[in-house]
């Protein structure tokens, strides 16, 4: 992996923060992820199953992860799977986790060969009474594939048709909303990478450039300080792509005169990053131009201050929602009669700004995190707002990363990443 080992008493206190909360008698099992197939002997690059990653450390295929506090052999409390490596695979595919190094990454002190599971496993489940299956909840999930836990869940389903079946999922979006101090310094280092990336481009950027040359110097940028590269896909907009919202072309040419939208971040450790900002190609807004990239950032900065313990997500966006109202009717946007006649199922003020302006990132862009309940300290949102006119054919969205903390506003990780107007100006004219 490029990143720096992660110290293992952050998996560690992980775990215990899991089982802690699991019920009696009952075992915790997470795999991870497939390697998928493109055609031929291609493969997309391997991605770690982030459940399995954020409670070991192992960033590996073909790993299972066993946890059962209550098992009377105190050794098999935790377990950690792997693929048995020898000098050919070494040869071909480059260095393994050994027991040792497993050992080392995860803190965990039982590690055996994946061909031994199902020996193991039958073993511990003639204790246990629960099993507990790491199924995908998450709100924004669309997965159609038959992933290696779905498997998992199939095949142990039919094996133990007596056992109680539970759900990690409730648990994990619990405890992976609130982060660790270890998890918030390897956010700041993807935060701070991605800063990197977005000077580099005010120096470069100017009319003729092409999208996809942006994308290049942010790749660049990226990998050279130790990312793999894009937390997400990048969006790189200029002019009416903006409006565009899930734009990912990036194969057009910036023109004078035009903004660019880019939503783009590095990924540090697996640990997502997620920043938007819009500049002018020319290094120069226009008056209108700055008149709207002024009232999305102050949404940005109002809806900030929201953001403190005890806040209820669906009632903030709707307190978003008046402060974006109130600034597109002072750009002439809306007006009164539009809003005293709104739909209150679809406000007025999202024929300008249609998406939400806050979500929880950490190991995913958007990551798990409870929803329903008050915001608490150390979540970590990120605040987007935007404001959308294809007639003028300008998008302007801005966004940074901010960590919720016990009193006050939350703390910004993109905090000395350029925003204001006029110093984005003189950055891009030096």
């Amino acid at each position: 992996m490029k990143y720096d080992q992660i110290p293992n008493s952050l998996f560690i206190k992980n775990r215990k923060k899991f089982m802690d909360r699991m019920q009696p008698k009952s075992i915790a099992v997470f795999n991870s992820n497939d390697i998928y197939p493109i055609s031929a002997d291609s493969v997309l690059p391997f991605e770690q199953h982030r459940d399995i990653f954020y409670l070991s450390g192992a960033d590996q295929e073909e790993t299972i992860l066993v946890l059962y506090p209550d098992s009377i052999n105190k050794k098999n409390r935790e377990i950690l799977f792997v693929r048995e490596t020898n000098e050919h695979i070494a040869i071909w595919e480059g260095e393994k986790l050994t027991k040792e190094k497993a050992t080392e990454v995860s803190g965990i002190q039982n590690i055996q060969w994946l061909k031994d599971f199902d020996k193991t496993f039958f073993d511990l489940m003639t204790e246990a009474e629960t099993i507990y299956f790491n199924t995908n909840e998450h709100y924004r999930q669309a997965v159609e594939t038959e992933t290696r836990e779905d498997r998992f869940i199939k095949k142990y389903k039919q094996q133990f048709p007596a056992h109680r079946v539970a759900k990690s999922n409730p648990i994990l979006q619990e405890i992976r909303g609130i982060k660790e101090p270890e998890e918030l310094e390897l956010m700041q280092t993807a935060c701070n990478i991605t800063e990197k990336g977005f000077r580099r481009l005010l120096g470069f950027v100017k009319p003729g450039v092409m999208e996809y040359e942006i994308e290049a110097e942010l790749v660049y940028e990226f990998v050279r300080n130790r990312s793999k590269g894009f937390a997400y896909p990048p969006i790189i907009a200029s002019g009416n792509n903006a409006n565009v919202l899930h734009y990912l072309e990036n194969n057009k040419v910036c023109n004078n005169g035009d903004l660019i939208l880019m939503d783009v971040a590095a990924e540090y450790a697996n640990y997502s990053s997620d920043l938007t900002r819009t500049i002018p190609v020319n290094g120069k807004f226009t008056k209108r131009q700055k008149e709207v990239y002024n009232a999305v950032l102050r949404v940005k900065d109002d809806a900030t201050k929201m953001l403190v313990p005890g806040t209820l997500w669906a009632e903030y966006h709707k307190e978003c929602g008046k402060l974006m109202t109130s600034e597109l009717l002072g750009l002439g946007l809306l007006d009164k009669a539009d809003v005293q006649n709104e739909n209150p199922e679809w406000p007025a003020y999202k024929k300008y700004f249609m998406h939400g302006t806050s979500h929880h990132i950490g190991l995913n862009t958007h990551d798990y995190g409870a929803l329903k309940t008050p915001m608490k300290a150390n979540m970590v949102f990120t605040v987007e707002p935007g404001i959308y006119i294809p007639a003028e054919k300008m998008g302007i969205r801005l966004e940074d990363d901010v960590v919720i903390q016990e009193k006050g506003e939350p703390f910004n990780l993109m905090a000395n990443i350029p925003i204001k107007a006029d110093e984005i100006e003189d950055l891009m004219n030096k």
